[in-house]
């Protein structure tokens, strides 16, 4: 069966919400899951032209009771403020297409734990000698992870990447397509469960 793409962005904790709970929830309906890693900052500032939601008068405050009530009814740990500053999420997007490339058996553990550092320790994961650290965990080899990561063709794959999300038009995070239906957002989770219980409407 097609597989569901998910899109999310290391900094934004609806895509850590998302990425805790889309495989789990794929595989009770025969699915498999397809990551992809987007940059919130291209889709949302440069293409729509908006200002983050997190300096948007209102509705910034709203998500951050809104992601931290979602924490709680999910029993999730943030160890990360939601009011402190974005990390640049870069090297983690270049980390992310480079392992997916050259370690594609690796990649969606890595960038869990990659999630994990960032929004449950509070780490900064901008690094690339702390994120070579974290993937060295699944027993890959720091300094080659560190080189990649630095490459020029993991700048290459992130800007691809980000630009095949936009021409797919996705513009947040967390974002599903599945049998080519566009869902965004972790409060539409629910809707992706009943979509492929019942195979779509």
């Amino acid at each position: 069966m097609a597989l569901v793409q998910f899109y999310f962005d290391f900094i934004s904790p609806f895509g850590y919400f998302a990425a805790l709970r889309i495989d789990d929830l794929a595989r009770r309906h025969g699915r498999e899951t397809e990551w992809h890693s987007m940059l919130l900052g291209v889709s949302v500032l440069k293409v729509m032209g908006l200002k983050p939601v997190t300096e948007t008068p209102l509705k910034g405050p709203y998500q951050n009771r809104d992601a931290a009530r979602y924490a709680r009814r999910h029993g999730v740990t943030l160890g990360r403020s939601l009011t402190a500053p974005a990390m640049n999420p870069l090297p983690a997007g270049r980390a992310f297409h480079w392992l997916k490339r050259h370690h594609p058996e690796h990649y969606k553990a890595v960038a869990r734990d990659l999630l994990d550092a960032y929004w449950r320790d509070a780490i900064d994961i901008s690094n690339t000698g702390i994120i070579a650290e974290i993937a060295a965990r699944s027993g890959l080899d720091r300094s080659a992870i560190q080189a990649g990561i630095e490459s020029a063709e993991a700048r290459d794959l992130l800007r691809a990447a980000v630009d095949d999300s936009l021409a797919k038009g996705v513009f947040g995070s967390p974002y599903f397509l599945i049998d080519g239906e566009p869902f965004w957002g972790a409060e539409k989770m629910e809707v992706v469960e009943e979509w492929l219980k019942s195979g779509g409407w």
